[in-house]
């Protein structure tokens, strides 16, 4: 890479870490910058996931106060989505690259019409689980939230554009807690989920060591700028934020 193309690939490091810990979709700043630097698309996707964990990581510290009393509830959702991150990391040898070039829009408008409609939907969800006479305050969101996490940490292991888009549109339906309290829950399962993918791409993919080192050291900057950032934002703003870049990563998936 030249001095420039460096640079580039920094810069798209610190903003995929900021975007990451208020929302995610960072790896469609980062991925692009990649490949326009001359990286083959395997290689930039394996590089720009290793790269992106320390700002997960970043991100989950700087959210570490919202975390406070999570510990079951992480373990229980991490213990899906990593099992999830795994097979996707897998698919990312066996698939073609565009594979999910049609679904991957679909699932992120589902999930943005989730974090919309998520304060109703849930209050509609906690009415019938009270008529129904089961517990309208499961920890970790029961059977169908850890189903979704599953095939939702697969696409993060296969590509990961807009993941945490997905993990929020999830969490916020089934978890009936705040939306920071969620959006940490959601850093941490996306660190997991690309530090399994990371270790297993290690051993089966080529990196390009440049690209990693340089996203990893902006993206942990960025990480503790989003979460700054992040943790200030009232629940309308934040769904907002989510809903403008969900709608971003869809426009740019669709005229890739």
């Amino acid at each position: 890479m030249s001095i420039w193309e460096q640079l580039a690939v920094f810069a798209a490091g610190i903003g995929a870490g900021t975007i990451n810990a208020i929302v995610g979709s960072g790896t469609l700043i980062t991925f692009p910058v990649l490949l326009a630097t001359g990286l083959p698309p395997v290689t930039a996707n394996v590089s720009n996931t290793l790269g992106l964990v320390p700002g997960a990581i970043s991100g989950a510290i700087g959210y570490r106060k919202e975390l406070a009393g999570q510990r079951t509830r992480i373990l229980r959702l991490a213990s899906v989505s990593l099992i999830g991150g795994l097979a996707g990391a897998a698919l990312l040898l066996v698939l073609p690259s565009d594979s999910f070039d049609t679904i991957v829009p679909v699932l992120i408008g589902l999930a943005l019409v989730l974090v919309v409609a998520q304060p109703r939907l849930a209050a509609a969800l906690r009415r019938r689980q009270e008529a129904a006479g089961t517990d309208p305050a499961h920890p970790d969101g029961g059977p169908t939230l850890l189903a979704g996490m599953t095939l939702a940490s697969a696409y993060g292991g296969y590509f990961g554009a807009a993941q945490g888009v997905l993990y929020l549109g999830l969490m916020g339906l089934f978890l009936h807690d705040d939306l920071q309290r969620i959006n940490a829950v959601k850093n941490v399962i996306a660190a997991l989920v690309n530090g399994i993918a990371a270790v297993f791409f290690l051993f089966v993919a080529e990196f390009d060591w440049t690209a990693v080192l340089l996203i990893a050291v902006g993206s942990t900057l960025g990480g503790q700028i989003g979460a700054t950032v992040g943790r200030r934002l009232p629940p309308t703003v934040l769904r907002a934020v989510i809903v403008t870049v969900g709608l971003l990563a869809i426009a740019q998936l669709l005229l890739r």
